[in-house]
């Protein structure tokens, strides 16, 4: 049996325990357990369904190589011969595909995202250019499937936002948007700028791993409640009711707000998940940075103070700095395209894990 069959099998076995453990009544009396249990099984269940067709390939390989050995009838031989070729092709691009679902993937992945985008240097420009990655960011969602819930903002002077946070639903949403953590680069003719000057802005993105109420067991009593009423664009208020919510975890004095909704419930509970993702993160971030001192070019460790990207408008130019990407497709990627990016981001991270011999 080759090594990548021995894995696979490996893998089948645990995936069949696990298949097992779901029915059993400890698992279900234990939602912690259950959850993590169901998510171990969906994960799994890929792999597995590949073990069957790479079995099942390779059986095939052995049995034409059988024929090739003691068949004598030439025109048999000669399907059987171009049988194997086929076969050898396929099994070479399943390996391949194999090692990449080999690779550990971060059990945060799968989760759900906070994303905050915030105003950096560049005055009205730089609330301006946040609130254009917050939209480019809803029309990629858009074109995944994902639901985006707008939590907090704080609208800038002159259009755009200061500071907008979103939680952002949907299959593998961690693992995608991790990428995009950073400080994005504007050079850009701004609309207030009255002689055509080129300006350089910035906005900084923070995207979080939603934490579940398995992973953070939050006291009521470390937690302080405020309201305040909503309030708009330009600062008037739009709620003349005490709907918001601010909550401060006292322990560590993070704090996390929410006045999208109209009711009082709803921005508490909003509140509270990101509340629970920002003290999810602290420990989330220790783990990553045990994992960048171990890697060299580290695409998604989400470095706050990183510059990241650059987008130049008058040439219409995106630079990725952290692959060495260049795109032309600047009013495209603004208005959501940006799944190429994404790739090529994930690719390096995983050429880069298969050099550290993961697989």
């Amino acid at each position: 049996m080759n090594d990548m069959l021995e894995k696979l099998l490996a893998i089948k076995n645990r995936f069949e325990d696990v298949e097992k453990e779901l029915s059993s009544p400890e698992a279900m009396s234990d939602m912690k357990r259950f959850a993590q249990l169901n998510k171990e099984y969906k994960d799994l269940s890929k792999i597995v369904a590949q073990y069957n067709i790479y079995s099942n390939v390779m059986s095939n390989i052995e049995s034409n190589k059988e024929i090739l050995a003691t068949e004598k009838d030439e025109e048999f031989r000669e399907m059987a011969k171009s049988e194997l070729d086929e076969l050898i092709q396929q099994r070479d691009t399943m390996e391949d595909d194999i090692r990449l679902m080999l690779i550990p993937t971060d059990p945060e992945d799968a989760k759900n995202a906070i994303v905050e985008i915030r105003a950096g240097t560049g005055g009205d420009e730089a609330s301006i250019f946040a609130g254009d990655l917050f939209r480019m960011y809803q029309r990629y969602s858009e074109t995944k499937g994902w639901k985006v819930d707008l939590v907090d903002y704080t609208p800038g002077t002159a259009g755009g936002y200061k500071e907008i946070v979103l939680n952002v639903s949907g299959e593998d949403v961690y693992g995608t948007l991790k990428y995009e953590s950073g400080v994005h680069r504007v050079q850009r003719v701004p609309a207030t700028e009255t002689q055509g000057r080129i300006h350089t802005s910035a906005a900084s993105v923070v995207v979080l791993p939603e934490a579940d109420e398995f992973d953070i067991d939050l006291k009521t009593n470390d937690i302080r409640k405020d309201l305040f009423c909503s309030s708009g664009p330009g600062g008037q208020s739009v709620n003349t009711t005490y709907s918001a919510v601010r909550l401060t975890h006292i322990p560590t004095g993070i704090v996390a707000q929410c006045q999208d909704e109209k009711s009082q419930m709803k921005n508490y509970e909003k509140a509270l998940g990101v509340l629970r993702s920002r003290i999810y993160e602290m420990e989330y971030a220790k783990h990553l940075e045990e994992v960048s001192k171990k890697r060299k070019t580290m695409v998604a460790t989400g470095d706050r103070s990183a510059k990241i990207r650059t987008y130049n408008f008058p040439q219409s130019r995106l630079t990725e700095h952290r692959i060495g990407m260049t795109s032309y497709n600047l009013p495209g990627v603004m208005n959501g395209d940006i799944q190429d990016i994404i790739d090529g981001l994930q690719f390096a991270e995983n050429a880069e894990r298969m050099k550290e011999g993961t697989v």
